[in-house]
């Protein structure tokens, strides 16, 4: 004969008014752990009780009911509506939702609570992560978010992130087939495609470390300290359409740069507009590229230029920054150790003054017309120009004076007379080893004159000057006696020195 099943009987749920319910002694939670006091009754006044309290009546010395209900389970959404009445935001009557468990069962309230704490099942980080997606796509704002559940914009955008990595890795996470440190390392890029792919490249062997992942995800990125990245600037990338990869669990460095091409591209044209600003003053080639090869200057000449003046405005400013850093010193003298604010200070002046020390060169204007820059990006990502070198095809020819016909030089040569300097010419600026040509090119803009054109228009000069000495002859007997007096008078201070 079968053996009937016992039927179960559910303790039953009623409303209690607060001011009759008290904590339990049997209540097994002593430690402090999870969600404060103070948050939870915050949570409570915003979505009101989510779980009833389980509750026993209180019997006096002959087992009769007192009207009064102890907690045994429940004890601290009690203290946090305990909380809410003492704040004056819950009435000391309000009903709470209670279930009374029968005074005559045999299940100690000990029990009762240690179960209602071990016998629930902690929600899956994943749960968390697809319900704050859940709750962002419905409208809700980070900060929104951050608030109702009592932590930090941070926290959430980093479960966000989470949420939206590949959903075939997050079933690999559900089922324990990689460490949440792992997926964390995947959030780095949002290409699901890509995302699979590592995965699968190193899911068989035994190299799954979070930096590999991070490092074969960002392999053909750039990093944000990169020079190129650093010069043209991570507003001006993202202003252009690129894309930064950013990493929210760890220190990225600013992230990396997705667009190599675009960062490339936005890096050359800076340069350029550089090169054309430069090229305002009168240089005759300008070469510009990210990197110059070692030894790019072999065989040029480098002009000597000449470093510019101080003003009285930069010297008086010079004096009075020496006089501050000597009083400063002089002031804590014997010191064991300089307060921050005179330390910062006395760093600042000594960096102001070694501004001063790197004063602009200053070269001849034919000379500029001869020679060239280059232009590039020094390591820390500012600009680097580098002036004053001659090619050698576009130095001047060495010519020997030319005779007149009385065996004296030509009055071009005795009156010490350099041929003419070019006139200003537009700057042949070459990238990347290809000249740049200009979009707005003008059609009456000066352009460089050849080499070749340069040494005829020498000749016909001096032809010029040979005539006009023939037609002159004043002009050409104080020609002869400059030459004569600077002959005669020079061999006489050579003897007496």
């Amino acid at each position: 004969m079968a053996t009937a099943v016992r039927k179960i009987t559910l303790s039953s749920s009623r409303d209690i008014p607060f001011n009759k319910l008290v904590l339990s002694q049997s209540n097994v939670r002593r430690e402090k752990a999870g969600v404060s006091i103070e948050e939870l009754a915050e949570d409570i006044a915003r979505r009101t009780l989510l779980q009833s309290l389980n509750v026993r009546p209180v019997l006096d010395a002959e087992g009769a009911e007192t009207g009064m209900f102890e907690i045994p389970a429940g004890g601290r959404r009690y203290r946090a509506l305990q909380l809410l009445v003492k704040q004056k935001r819950l009435a000391k009557t309000a009903s709470v939702p209670c279930v009374v468990r029968d005074p005559a069962t045999d299940v100690l309230a000990e029990d009762d609570s240690l179960a209602e704490n071990i016998q629930r099942a902690p929600l899956h980080p994943l749960d968390q992560f697809r319900a704050f997606h859940a709750l962002r796509e419905k409208g809700q704002s980070e900060e929104d978010i951050a608030a109702a559940f009592f932590t930090s914009v941070n926290v959430v955008k980093q479960r966000l992130r989470l949420a939206s990595v590949s959903p075939a890795l997050l079933n690999v996470y559900a089922e324990d087939g990689m460490s949440l440190e792992q997926l964390m390392a995947f959030t780095v890029t949002a290409d699901h495609g890509r995302q699979e792919q590592v995965w699968q490249a190193i899911s068989g062997s035994w190299h799954k470390e979070p930096y590999q992942i991070r490092r074969m995800l960002t392999e053909k990125t750039v990093r944000a300290s990169d020079r190129r990245a650093v010069f043209v600037g991570l507003d001006t990338y993202e202003a252009a359409g690129g894309m930064v990869l950013r990493d929210l669990f760890q220190s990225d460095d600013g992230g990396w740069l997705e667009d190599v091409a675009l960062l490339d591209r936005l890096v050359t044209e800076k340069l350029k507009a550089e090169a054309e600003t430069i090229a305002a003053e009168g240089w005759k080639w300008i070469e510009v590229a990210i990197d110059f090869p070692y030894g790019h200057t072999r065989g040029l000449r480098e002009l000597d230029g000449v470093s510019t003046g101080l003003t009285p405005e930069e010297q008086t400013t010079i004096e009075a920054l020496k006089a501050e850093f000597a009083r400063l010193e002089a002031e804590h003298d014997g010191a064991d150790e300089l307060p921050d604010e005179v330390d910062q200070r006395l760093g600042e002046i000594e960096t102001a003054l070694a501004a001063f020390d790197d004063r602009p060169i200053v070269y001849q204007p034919a000379d500029i017309a001869r020679a060239g820059v280059f232009v590039g990006i020094d390591a820390e990502g500012t600009l680097l120009v580098d002036r004053g070198y001659v090619r050698p095809e576009d130095e001047l020819p060495v010519a020997e004076p030319e005779q007149n016909s009385d065996g004296e030089p030509a009055a071009a040569a005795l009156d010490g007379a350099e041929p003419l300097a070019p006139a200003i010419q537009r700057a042949v600026i070459i990238v990347g080893g290809q000249h740049a040509e200009a979009e707005d090119d003008d059609d009456d803009a000066v352009k460089p004159l050849p080499d070749r054109l340069l040494t005829e228009l020498t000749a016909e000069r001096t032809l010029v000057l040979r005539d006009k000495l023939a037609s002159t002859p004043s002009v050409a007997f104080r020609a002869v006696l400059h030459k004569f007096c600077l002959d005669v008078f020079s061999r006489r201070l050579r003897r007496k020195g």
